[in-house]
């Protein structure tokens, strides 16, 4: 069944703290403050293939001149590129001066493309026209910059022609992309596109408990996994501030990643930096290599820093050699690798037993939604009449990225 599927997700509860950045367990998680003594991503460039960004205070000097991908798709135009590029290259500073929420990667520059959601496009097939219409080109833009990261917040249930050929053509321009592999909108946790196009390192999301966040995309093209639950970042909201969910936030912060080391090895190619993310990420407890939950594991660029290892041949691409080797375990804890199942975290500190998989909330959905549902479990109609519904719900849901409040 065709289903398209959905990056983001968001939290609701408000948070205080002494400082915005204490807030944010994520980066005290990944000990970003001692890499920031290493690299902060100085002389790298993201290119972010979302929707609009905002020129936020947290991302003055970050920001270079974007580019406009929707090709007049009709729809809602929102500003939820606003905050992958926060968590991206956030600097910590809000309007004013003051206190404020910083990115992985705060000395790193972000090169926003913008693309449609595929909303208020017609039915699902028009929708994943509408994505794919505009990632293609975007591709094909970023792969031409000067950015050697590519970071894809979006994606669609349909695979494209177009978004390969662009992915091959930026990928022998020698960069790095990252693509959420989305959320499904019902039990079935697929992986989206062009998160599992050849080429493309699909990144999934874990939460507070390093467990992969439930009904994330699961499958052969989830490869890597970062923190995507209660994201604390600057927004284009009210206060500046907002708390997010989601694997579009965790491709912002694998992206991110990549930045910190690339940074530090400038000399590197995109194939060495991606398989010292791979030897270095905390991979399934069970001692597998990997799962099709949060792939070879968590992004530990802090590891990755100090203790890279080889990073291999410059012009041999990790995935398939980790894909046709030998799947000898990883020392760690013996742990089924299932949805949610937890996986390890940095030697640092242990991990926490016993947290259950988080997963979208469960209420508040429209009327439309239930009926959609209604009419998939009858085996009725699902891709032609309840698919959009399904897919418009999670995605009205999806925008309800709760606000903080300042001190």
């Amino acid at each position: 069944m065709a289903l398209a599927l959905l990056a983001l997700g968001a939290g609701t509860t408000p948070a205080h703290a002494d400082t915005v950045l204490s807030d944010q367990w994520h980066l005290t998680r990944m000990k970003a403050q001692e890499m920031w003594r290493t690299s902060t991503g100085k002389g790298v460039t993201v290119a972010l293939i979302d929707t609009r960004v905002r020129a936020v205070p947290e991302l003055s000097g970050r920001l270079l001149p974007g580019k406009d991908f929707r090709n007049g798709a009709a729809g809602e135009r929102d500003d939820l590129g606003t905050t992958a590029a926060s968590v991206i290259a956030g600097t910590g500073k809000g309007a004013g001066g003051r206190d404020s929420a910083y990115g992985l990667a705060p000395g790193a520059k972000v090169l926003p493309l913008e693309v449609s959601a595929g909303q208020g496009t017609g039915n699902l097939a028009a929708q994943d026209e509408a994505i794919n219409a505009g990632i293609a080109p975007a591709l094909r833009y970023a792969a031409d910059s000067d950015a050697k990261i590519i970071s894809v917040s979006l994606s669609a249930s349909a695979d494209d022609e177009a978004v390969r050929s662009a992915v091959d053509y930026a990928r022998s321009k020698g960069k790095l992309i990252f693509a959420a592999v989305g959320e499904s909108v019902i039990d079935s946790p697929l992986v989206g596109y062009p998160a599992a196009t050849p080429g493309v390192v699909g990144v999934s999301a874990v939460g507070k408990d390093l467990k992969g966040l439930k009904k994330a995309g699961a499958g052969l093209a989830v490869d890597l996994s970062a923190p995507g639950e209660d994201i604390i970042s600057a927004c284009a909201g009210s206060t500046g501030l907002c708390r997010t969910k989601g694997t579009a936030v965790a491709t912002a912060l694998a992206s991110a990643s990549a930045a910190l080391i690339w940074a530090e090895h400038p000399a590197w190619t995109a194939n060495q930096v991606l398989r010292v993310m791979i030897d270095t990420a905390g991979g399934p407890t069970s001692g597998a290599v990997r799962n099709d939950y949060i792939g070879y594991g968590i992004v530990r660029p802090r590891i990755a820093l100090k203790t890279p290892g080889d990073p291999g041949a410059a012009d041999r691409d990790p995935i398939p050699d980790y894909r046709t080797a030998s799947p000898t375990p990883r020392p760690s804890a013996s742990a089924s690798p299932a949805a949610g199942a937890p996986v390890s975290q940095e030697p640092s500190g242990p991990a926490e037993a016993g947290a259950p998989a988080t997963g979208p909330e469960s209420g508040g959905h429209s009327g439309a939604f239930w009926l959609a549902l209604a009419l998939c479990a009858a085996g009725l109609l699902c891709v032609g009449f309840a698919a959009p519904p399904l897919l418009a719900d999670r995605r009205r849901r999806s925008r309800q990225t709760a606000a903080l409040s300042r001190p």
